[in-house]
Formats: C-alpha cells, structure tokens, sequence
C-alpha cells in the first residue's frame, strides 16, 4: 500500500482528492448506502436556502450539493462552489453545462482563504471539507467572515465520538476497517480511504466545534448527531 497520507497536509489531501474524483460519486454511493443524500437534504433543510440569494459551498468537491442548492436560489440568486483540487471541479462543471440554466458557479481556491469579501454570502455549506482542512478554527473563521450578520452555515462530516469507548465510537471504527477500506481496495484506492479514519481522529468532537465556531464570532453553533452519531452537522447562525 502507498505511504499513508497526512491529514490537514494541503498538498497530499489535494493530491487525494484529484486521484479519486472519477469514482467519488460513485464510491460514497455505495459506502453509504445512499444516505450521504439524506444527510445533505438536512443540511439544506437548516440552510433555508431562498430564491435570489447568494449561496457559497465551501469544498465543494463534485458539485452535488451547490447544484441542489442552485435549483432552491432560482430566480436571481446565485451559487459559488470552491475546491482546493482541480480534478472534482471538472467534474461539477461538467454536470452544471447538462443543466446551464441553474445560476452556478466553480472556482478553484483554499477554503482558509478565499479571496471574497467580508459579508459575501447570505448562507453557506461545507460537506465533508472541514475535517480536511489544516486548521479547523480557521476554517471556521474564514467561514464567518464570509457571512454577513444572521446568515447560516452548516457543516457536514464524519462525527469523531468523544468516547472512543463506546458503543458508537467501536461501530464507526468497524465500518471504516472492514467495509470502506476493503471496498476502496477493490477499487485501487486503500491508501486514500484508510486515510478517513486519521482524519476523524484529530478532528475536533461536536462540543469542540461548537466551542470553535463561537470563538469565531458565530451567534449561534449547535452540533447535532445524525446517522446514530456516525456522522454530524454543525449548525451556524453568523
């Protein structure tokens, strides 16, 4: 097997992202049976996405999610999805031109520092990027910055259980060692998924990241458990 990949390394998680973008879609299909849908359908429902707004999807990776929510900003708003790898945004361009009518927009760039202005987004969503940033707390400082004053932002990842203990924590560890890694080898790509379950390790647990993204200035953060505490979404209110 390849040598492991660091997680927060901008490079290799970049370089991660490039190599498995052809078969992403496909892959977290199967590894979730599907439910990544639902998980995402939650995500939009705290969002509340309104027509004309001005949406941002941080990570955006294949463009999944900044395509539903375009559909939700119709007419007169406006969807902005930035990747720091370049292979996932072709991807998500592709599937924008088999719908051109939907106000979408890819760029490349580092969800640490966009580029954009202070307040420029009315609501925002990061799925599965967070976890994969080298430094959480500024990803969600950056994140803040960007929303202007009562806007929302959820973020969506892989829950880390504070009790490594328990029941939930042990469940997660089965399904990452005997059901993602094995499919990914199948798939050629072992060393690329062994490396999800390093990166939950040092990703913050839900009170953490609440705690986070109050520092950050955030009103409001709660993080609620979904998918029986395998997976989290932190709910934002700038």
């Amino acid at each position: 097997m390849p040598a492991a990949i660091r997680p927060g390394d901008p490079e290799q998680v970049r370089d991660l992202f490039d190599h498995i973008a052809p078969s992403y879609d496909r892959l977290n299909d199967a590894l979730s049976l599907g439910l990544h849908r639902l998980w995402k359908r939650q995500t939009i429902a705290w969002l509340k996405p309104e027509p004309g707004q001005r949406l941002l999807d941080l990570c955006c990776g294949t463009g999944d999610l900044a395509l539903v929510l375009a559909e939700k900003v119709r007419p007169g708003g406006l969807v902005l999805g930035l990747d720091a790898a370049a292979a996932p945004l072709r991807q998500a361009r592709q599937r924008a031109a088999r719908r051109p009518w939907l106000p979408v927009e890819f760029r490349q760039g580092d969800a640490l520092d966009t580029g954009l202005a202070d307040g420029w987004a009315d609501g925002a969503v990061m799925a599965y990027g967070l976890r994969n940033l080298a430094d959480a707390a500024a990803g969600l400082r950056e994140l803040r910055r960007l929303l202007r004053p009562g806007g929302r932002a959820a973020v969506l990842d892989f829950n880390r259980v504070a009790d490594p203990q328990s029941t939930t924590a042990a469940f997660q560890r089965f399904y990452l060692r005997q059901l993602v890694v094995p499919l990914a080898r199948r798939a050629g790509m072992e060393a690329q998924y062994a490396y999800l379950e390093d990166s939950i390790a040092r990703f913050p647990c839900g009170d953490e990241q609440g705690q986070l993204a109050r520092d950050a200035g955030f009103s409001q953060a709660r993080h609620r458990p979904l998918a029986a505490g395998q997976m989290g979404l932190l709910e934002l209110v700038a």
